[in-house]
């Protein structure tokens, strides 16, 4: 139960604490100016076990584990906490940083030492409170009331400034409810945090210079000296690395919105999406590849708690099923590729607003209104788009093959919902890491509000399954992407939650603010109304028994043998395998047209209908029987199909398939150019008219090493130079692209940022680290040689190696 002090006790406290904050701030600032290079040296060569004497000599009864407030939520139920006496770990509420497993590593404890020594404690407050979000809204804190009264803290720089509690009028009253600044219970609890961090600083830098007095040790027998360097948000592979990145965050200084970077991860995002449904369409492989999948993770591929398969999964309904996969897939991708277009549509406005505005900020000050107002669009939109994939993400983890033997599907008519669910099977031999990923896959559908923001929870995921292998044997490498997706989503939400203090006035703003209009729904309804009527269509029109059937993938309908060597029987199951998969899409286009009148607005339209190749395979053609050695002419043929633009594309018409004619054939045909999209049809072009491509006069010449260009030789695999198709390691890849000039990021679960920084383009991409193993498979690396294509025009003859 909170406390209710009068406001003289509050005042004496808040002035009590607000002093000993300053004066260990002038402290730790003096020792930093004089030693802190030294620090950062000794600490480093520290081992564990000293740096461990340091920390609890500092703070004797630090918590162990990581997150101690999630710990301390587990360990206690919510009546205790609710009662009169509080929480037994209020501590672990209270500084959730501060605990043995962080601070042990090299960079945690110098990063909390420069930005608390280095900045003044007024740049922590908001970001001190907003991490004890958890305490909070569990009720492991119960900050005192006072009603009627405001602390200040944003913007104060003195110790009689910082914390003074005044008396409301409107204007003291408005600071509250905008969050400029706190109630008092609030602030009180701030300072309370912020005045044993810097005590506790400053004792562990007493140690690490333990041969100089502490008096002496800040007088002007030590000269103050340059700051030294660290180097931060990388792991231990040296790569940059989004786990790193949100580990420091908290113990560095909050700081200015990075809207470029949070564009670049959605337009990264975005551009892996149209990838995936280009080759959706584009290869059969990948096609059945991604229809099984969606199939093994789905209820249909359970027992029910009675032991019997799902209904759809009789042969007489199995048509249905593929059907119902297909459609799903489809819809859930054009979903995807929409809400990316318009979230990194509203990046790049409140980016262009930003630096507009961003010489105006204040933290005793609302933003200014136009900026505002972006941003609590973008930050609505955001929050959409976290928790769309949820739904799925849940399915799927659920009915993952590592994971189904740990569910049972409800049988059919007993869920309250009226869809398929599952319930979790009591198990004993679950070990720690088994219920720490239930936890936390659990915790992601609950409310932030009632529990921890979602984006910490994906952090937490994120570290849990890189640091407990068990849990790690658990995640699919389906539901490892799905985990990547979101995260990447999470993260840019995490970005405006770092924006403090201004995370905290549009949050509460959004929440109680009395200046706000509405809350975006309608606009969102809007924005998102063309894509979500394409998905009702797909629903709506889906014709079970045809679709069903040309979708099914039994009897090596979609077999795609790129990788042997070309002659007349791999050649035409090549093009049955296409011929295939062009009738899936045309019926699935057919249906779309058939229950949806508008596509212009559509991002999918404008992927679609854009003049880019649509890679099919010509008939096959005997070679001349010559004396001469010739090139071959497959060769020729996969050189000239490689090409990612031509005059060939996606067009609007009803035919499943048409032949794609060569160079050598001579075939003339009339090229389609215009037409409504949703047709589905590969045009015939004139490629015997069509200029000879000329890559090299186009594209760059890379000189690599030999390890790079055996990489690029697979990425752009041609059967008739390079022998047979392999693996790729990981490592080697990510090797080949840092020799092209491109800058690597880790993100979470799969994903990789590979951002260009030679090119005449600025556009990133993803691609996806193979789980569990780190080799990359033949097709797959096919079809990243693909993306690389059609996102920057490569082809194989642009590597050469290096000194020839």
């Amino acid at each position: 139960m909170p406390e209710f002090p009068s406001p003289d006790k509050a005042k004496k406290e808040a002035s009590e604490n607000s002093g000993k904050v300053f004066a260990a701030y002038d402290t730790l600032n003096r020792i930093l100016e004089r030693h802190e290079e030294t620090i950062q040296k000794r600490w480093m060569k520290k081992t564990r076990q000293q740096r461990l004497q340091i920390l609890l000599k500092a703070w004797p009864d630090m918590p162990a584990p990581h997150r101690p407030d999630f710990k301390a939520f587990e360990l206690e139920h919510q009546d205790t906490r609710s009662s009169k006496y509080g929480s037994k770990y209020k501590d672990g509420f209270m500084w959730p940083l501060i605990n043995q497993e962080d601070l042990l590593q090299s960079k945690m404890m110098l990063l909390l030492l420069n930005s608390r020594g280095r900045n003044p404690p007024a740049s922590f407050a908001a970001a001190d409170w907003e991490a004890m979000h958890v305490g909070q809204v569990t009720e492991g804190l119960n900050p005192p009331y006072l009603h009627g009264y405001t602390m200040i803290l944003n913007g104060a720089k003195t110790a009689e400034e910082y914390g003074k509690i005044v008396k409301w009028g409107y204007d003291e009253e408005q600071w509250i409810y905008e969050g400029i600044q706190f109630w008092p219970g609030e602030g009180l609890l701030i300072l309370k945090a912020q005045a044993r961090i810097l005590e506790f600083l400053i004792h562990c830098c007493h140690q690490l210079l333990h041969e100089i007095p502490p008096d002496t040790m800040i007088s002007t027998a030590y000269p103050v000296q340059p700051a030294p360097s660290l180097k931060t948000g990388t792991d231990e592979s040296g790569h940059t690395s989004m786990a790193a990145l949100a580990l420091e965050a908290p113990y560095k200084v909050p700081t200015d919105l990075n809207l470029n970077r949070i564009a670049s991860l959605l337009e990264a995002q975005m551009s892996a999406m149209e990838d995936h449904i280009w080759a959706m369409r584009e290869d059969p492989a990948y096609f059945a590849e991604q229809l099984l999948e969606n199939r093994d993770h789905s209820m249909e591929s359970m027992l029910d708690s009675n032991g019997k398969p799902h209904p759809l999964t009789h042969k007489l309904h199995e048509p249905k099923l593929w059907a119902k996969l297909v459609t799903q897939m489809s819809a859930e991708s054009f979903w995807k590729l929409e809400t990316m277009t318009l979230l990194h549509r509203e990046a790049r406005k409140l980016s262009a607003l930003h630096n507009k505005y961003k010489n105006q900020f204040k933290p005793t000050e609302q933003l200014p209104e136009e900026f505002r107002t972006a941003l609590y669009r973008f930050r609505f939109y955001l929050r959409k788009a976290c928790k769309d994939p949820l739904v799925t993400l849940k399915i799927e983890f659920e009915a993952s093959p590592p994971m189904r033997w740990h569910y049972v599907r409800d049988p059919p008519g007993t869920s309250h919902c009226g869809g398929d669910t599952c319930s979790i099977i009591p198990a004993e031999i679950f070990v720690q890491g088994h219920h720490n990923l239930f936890f936390l896959v659990e915790m992601l559908y609950e409310d932030e509000e009632g529990w921890a923001r979602q984006s910490l929870l994906v952090d937490e995921l994120e570290r849990l399954l890189r640091s407990e292998p068990e849990a790690d044997k658990l995640i699919s490498s389906h539901v490892m992407g799905k985990i990547g997706y979101l995260s990447v989503l999470s993260h840019c939400m995490k970005q405006l939650e770092l924006h403090q203090p201004w995370a905290r006035q549009f949050s509460n703003q959004i929440m109680w603010g009395s200046d706000r209009t509405h809350d975006f729904t309608d606009d969102h309804e809007a924005d998102l109304a063309a894509v979500r009527e394409m998905v009702t269509a797909i629903h709506r029109g889906r014709s079970w028994e045809k679709l069903g059937r040309l979708a099914d993938p039994s009897g090596g309908k979609f077999a795609y043998p790129y990788g042997k060597r070309r002659n007349k029987d791999t050649v035409n199951a090549l093009r049955q395998a296409e011929a295939n998969l062009d009738a899936v899409w045309a019926e699935i286009d057919r249906i779309t047209k058939n229950n949806m009148t508008q596509f212009e607005n559509l991002a999918l339209y404008k992927l679609l209908s854009q003049p880019r190749s649509l890679r099919r395979t010509p008939e096959w053609v005997e070679p001349e029987q010559t004396k001469e050695k010739k090139q071959p002419r497959a060769e020729k043929d996969l050189w000239f199909l490689n090409r990612p633009l031509s005059n060939l594309f996606l067009g609007e018409s009803e035919q499943p398939s048409q032949k794609v004619e060569t160079v050598a054939s001579k075939k003339k045909t009339k090229s389609k150019t215009k037409g409504e999209p949703a047709k589905g049809q590969i045009e015939e072009a004139p490629l015997a008219e069509a200029p000879e491509p000329e890559p090299v006069d186009r594209q760059p010449t890379f000189e690599v090493d030999a390890r790079a260009l055996k990489v690029f030789r697979m990425l752009f695999f041609n059967p008739e130079v390079t022998s047979s198709p392999g693996t790729v390691p990981w490592n080697d890849f990510l090797h080949a692209m840092a020799s092209t000039g491109f800058q690597m990021e880790k993100l979470y679960g799969s994903v990789w940022q590979f951002q260009p920084t030679g090119l005449d383009v600025e556009r990133g991409t993803h691609f996806h680290e193979p789980h569990p193993k780190g080799k990359i498979p033949f097709e797959i690396a096919r079809r990243h040689g693909r993306r690389l294509a059609r996102t920057y025009g490569w082809n194989g003859g642009m590597f050469v190696l290096k000194g020839k």
